[in-house]
């Protein structure tokens, strides 16, 4: 690059220009013209012998990057800051690693640009903007599962919330999520802007908007504006359009899908990590530092909108095994559902795709399901098989008290319970199976380990623990090796009786004189 840079300015390009073709900043483009050759050579030296800060992590990284070559910097970033929470560099620092890393090993990384024209910033509390949209993904056993999301941003702080489901999107769907992102931000603008989405909108006759039925009952009750975007027209809602590639492209690209619940959960973390906790790069801001104060000019939500379920229920036999035939298929309900042969619950259709099974005498939901396509499935629900009978903070004063130090055990789990709130039951009996089969001592080194390392997570106690079970394991093969098994060789030596000699032998042996010997004493 040194010796490109002086080709180009000798032949009489500018600065500017040699920085345009050779993609990279005018600094740079001056730092090297100001270098002298042989300050050029200890240049590179220093380079070669300094040690970079992410070169630690440059196997996972160069791993990432041939599986994945359209990864970006800061989605490495924040999959190595997911992965070991602190890093001693900042994010600047290893995209000009990558950077390097890319050159060095040959990975090219294409990028597709799109124009917007820039528009004005909006007052605090004023407009939020609503787009949609899906991106494939792989799930646990490799296989390929369709997901949609649909994202919320304020127009002024750039604050974010997005909610995902494996189905497309109905009226209801919408409603329910509206409600929940009004919940997360503390209140609603005085304006939402929208696509001209089939679930919202009927048609727009010359500027009125004909919505859906359902859509017109909620917007009615809750009387905020709409401002319905032309088609396209991208720079009316550019900034929501940015949010959704940013949450595609960031958040669930080359991202393993397990279960919706644990996908939305990772995606509100990842929001509150990356999207709403790390500067815009329009705003130069923390989106949730200046959200912060646009909340003080939200409309304050008084109460949730439930969306409405049809009022006809219909009365299903629950078996033996605690499940309810259906249509062809059974769907699993708690354990201890059933209570004889006359136990029967109550079905609600949400829509064509998803019902709702409902204790009969107290109205409590026992389960959610999706309705499969073709008959014959067995629709299970892991929570079911657990015993909930027993409370949380319980649970954990239970556990601890098996440890030698219980309150470090206490204070290790709630924290899993920060990390983990709606899996923190499952966490626990991970826990529980674990120290069923270990000795106590590998299982206070295991929590020992967990705890100075800030490795929150049942599956980290578990893999100290098999650790240290392993290491004792070592320890006591080396113990038994020293001993000498008992045989019946052994027997046979230790049943012989030695040879008394007489003392005549010894004195003898020694040249001595039998008589003398014993006058001496």
């Amino acid at each position: 690059m040194y010796s490109e840079i002086k080709h180009l300015k000798k032949i009489g390009l500018k600065k500017s220009q040699i920085a345009r073709k050779l993609d990279i900043s005018r600094p740079t483009v001056n730092k090297y013209l100001n270098m002298s050759t042989d300050e050029f050579e200890e240049f590179i030296e220093g380079i070669q012998v300094r040690k970079k800060k992410p070169e630690p992590y440059s196997a996972e990284i160069l791993l990432w990057l041939r599986e994945f070559p359209d990864l970006s910097a800061s989605q490495i970033f924040d999959w190595l800051e997911e992965k070991y929470k602190t890093l001693p560099f900042s994010e600047e620092t290893l995209r000009r690693y990558i950077r390097l890393l890319r050159q060095e090993h040959n990975i090219h990384k294409t990028t597709k640009i799109r124009e917007y024209e820039g528009v004005e910033e909006l007052p605090m509390g004023k407009q939020m903007q609503v787009d949609f949209g899906e991106i494939k993904v792989k799930k646990e056993d490799g296989k390929d599962i369709r997901l949609y999301v649909m994202c919320f941003v304020l127009a002024h702080s750039r604050y974010k919330y997005c909610e995902w489901q494996s189905r497309p999107f109905t009226t209801s769907d919408i409603i329910r999520i509206h409600e929940n992102a009004f919940e997360y931000y503390g209140g609603m603008p005085e304006e939402i802007v929208y696509d001209q989405d089939h679930v919202i909108l009927v048609s727009e006759n010359y500027g009125d908007l004909i919505y859906t039925r359902e859509f017109a009952g909620y917007h009615q009750k809750r009387k905020f504006k709409v401002y319905m975007c032309r088609k396209a027209d991208p720079e009316s809602k550019g900034k929501i359009e940015n949010v959704v590639g940013f949450v595609k492209n960031n958040f669930a690209r080359h991202r393993t899908f397990y279960n919706i619940d644990r996908w939305n959960e990772d995606c509100l973390s990842w929001l509150e990590r990356r999207g709403n906790g790390k500067v815009h790069g329009t705003t130069r801001k923390v989106p949730a530092q200046v959200f912060l104060e646009e909340k003080k000019y939200l409309k304050p939500i008084l109460s949730k909108i439930k969306t409405k379920t049809p009022s006809l229920s219909l009365t299903y036999q629950v078996r033996k095994d605690n499940t309810v035939p259906i249509k062809g298929n059974r769907y699993s309900v708690p354990k201890g559902t059933y209570k004889g042969p006359y136990t029967y619950v109550k079905v609600n259709y949400i829509s064509e795709t998803e019902l709702v099974i409902i204790d009969i005498d107290t109205d409590k939901k026992l389960a959610q399901y999706q309705i499969p396509a073709d008959k014959g499935n067995i629709l299970k629900n892991s929570n079911h098989k657990r015993d909930i009978s027993v409370k949380i903070s319980d649970l954990i004063n239970q556990i601890a008290d098996r440890f030698a130090e219980s309150a470090k055990a206490k204070i290790f789990m709630e924290n899993i319970q920060k990390e983990k709130p709606r899996h923190i039951r499952d966490q626990l009996n991970l826990i529980q199976s674990t120290m069923k089969d270990s000795s106590l001592e590998s299982i206070n080194k295991a929590l020992e380990f967990c705890i100075k390392n800030h490795l929150y997570k049942a599956t980290d106690f578990q893999d100290a623990v098999a650790h240290y079970e392993k290491d004792k394991a070592k320890l006591d093969n080396t113990i038994r090796a020293e001993l000498v098994p008992l045989t019946p060789d052994n027997f046979e030596k230790i049943n012989i009786t030695p040879k008394i000699r007489d003392i005549s032998e010894y004195i003898n042996a020694l040249g001595g004189n039998e008589n003398a010997t014993i006058q001496n004493r």
